[in-house]
């Protein structure tokens, strides 16, 4: 039952998936460490420490039952988590005791299984962007010849098609996609580096052997699933790269702040719509409202995610020397917020993409409130083609054009261009053509072909490339 005389991260009850929950957890947390210092213990022994097989077996027969209560009373005690957590571990495995983080310091298991927490949370971000690209891909293709205003500075401008404006969607991820795979590609762990970077702990324990010391270090990334190590760290990795990764991050969630106001903006236009469930109320208090809650929850997340890249920039910039701790504090919550944040965008994003509904008759309505002034070129250029003269046509479609201009703006009725044109003995070469002329098709270029061309080139081979990740469906908690 929840406590509800506290306060309680909403980010866990209201937004993030359990998934991502789990993987920042403190259980997670807690057995990476215990994971950590078996490899560590087993591969010291591997070169050479004296190290049993009794103690090493009776470590991993405790890698998983974590006495929290012991370890928490530890940590009143002793002020600080790590050695809470190896007297814990030391009681657990007696044994063991002894040799329980031999050599290392606390950033060992600190800033190592932080990293994997991390690298663990990008796989689940991925999984979720490549799906999220999945159904924007489908529902571009499925409207790619469906004729809608284009619109710059918000204003009507030449058309475009609905499918066509979802590539821009698209294309914002891909770029999401591309910076998320190059931070994986470079992804490393700090490795066995000792309190002050140097190794010195771990030198004096092999009598002064180089090789071993880097071959220990070797044989511990490995144990864990890594073969990359930063060259040199002082006792934490490079706080810059926590900075690297909420960028990435930030960059997703601008992606999809994007999408949803531009959802939000045609939602207002009654062009498309986000779902809208059949029991959902809109308003407590307008009972016919349909407000865009998906869109309007994505943008409000992504700009709370769009402030922390600062946050840890500052961090980065303040580390004294090898490190300071006022660093640790304020990683434990803008750390792990913003995986969960950006992980609650892309769940609401699935569920959007998956479910848009676009109404084509109100879209061909606006177009038919616009387009008469977008064809007044191409009525002219037929009318010189019939040996008008374009001078005179010109000023005559604009004379026109500024009295339909004010029928709309002023008088609030239909844009009647079409029919002061059919009325004019002027446009008469074309008064049998202004409905081909017309056809709003005509009138959205290569958009439908860049609309494939973008996808097959471009998002396809993506989406092969992660088929395994497809299927996922998105859900809103509440």
């Amino acid at each position: 039952m929840t406590d509800n005389s506290v306060y309680v991260n909403p980010l866990n009850t209201r937004y993030a998936s359990r998934e991502m929950q789990e993987n920042f957890g403190d259980d997670k947390r807690f057995r990476l460490w215990r994971k950590l210092w078996i490899a560590l213990a087993e591969s010291e022994k591997e070169l050479g420490l004296p190290i049993t097989d009794e103690q090493i077996g009776e470590m991993k027969a405790h890698a998983d039952d974590i006495d929290y209560e012991k370890a928490e009373a530890y940590e009143r005690q002793v002020r600080h988590d790590v050695m809470a957590h190896v007297k814990t571990f030391g009681e657990a495995a007696p044994a063991a005791m002894p040799i329980i983080h031999l050599g290392a310091t606390s950033c060992f298991v600190d800033c190592n299984s932080e990293l994997i927490i991390m690298r663990d949370g990008l796989d689940i971000i991925l999984r979720k962007l490549v799906n999220v690209m999945e159904k924007l891909k489908n529902f571009a293709l499925r409207y790619k010849d469906v004729p809608t205003l284009g619109f710059t500075h918000l204003q009507p401008a030449q058309l475009t098609t609905v499918g066509k404006r979802a590539t821009l969607w698209l294309d914002d991820l891909q770029m999401d996609y591309e910076n998320l795979i190059d931070l994986i590609s470079h992804f490393k762990l700090r490795g066995v580096k000792g309190t002050t970077g140097t190794q010195a702990s771990f030198l004096e324990l092999f009598d002064g052997d180089d090789e071993k010391v880097k071959e220990l270090e070797r044989r511990v990334v490995a144990k864990l699933g890594y073969d990359k190590v930063y060259g040199v760290t002082g006792q934490t990795y490079p706080r810059k790269f926590d900075y690297n990764v909420l960028c990435v991050l930030s960059q997703i969630a601008q992606s999809a702040y994007k999408f949803s106001n531009d959802i939000r903006i045609l939602q207002n236009m009654k062009e498309v719509e986000e779902p809208f469930e059949k029991s959902q109320i809109g308003s407590s208090a307008m009972a016919y409202k349909r407000n865009p809650m998906r869109c309007e929850r994505m943008g409000s997340l992504a700009r709370y995610m769009l402030s922390l890249p600062v946050n840890s920039a500052i961090t980065a910039s303040t580390q004294w020397f090898e490190r300071t701790l006022d660093d640790s504090a304020n990683r434990r919550i803008v750390n792990a917020q913003a995986f969960l944040t950006v992980d609650a965008v892309l769940n609401i994003y699935m569920n959007v993409a998956e479910n848009l509904v676009v109404y084509e008759k109100v879209i061909a309505k606006h177009i038919a409130a616009e387009l008469p002034f977008m064809a007044t070129e191409n009525i002219m250029m037929e009318c010189v083609k019939a040996g008008g003269n374009r001078q005179e046509l010109h000023e005559r479609i604009r004379v026109l054009s500024m009295e339909a201009g004010r029928n709309v703006k002023q008088e609030g009725k239909e844009n009647n261009l079409i029919e002061l044109i059919r009325a004019d003995k002027m446009f008469a070469p074309v008064h049998d053509k202004l409905d081909e002329i017309l056809d709003a098709k005509k009138f959205v270029g290569r958009a439908p072909k860049q609309t494939v061309e973008f996808i097959a080139a471009e998002i396809q081979p993506i989406l092969d490339r992660h088929k395994d990740l497809l299927g996922e469906t998105g859900s809103v908690k509440v």
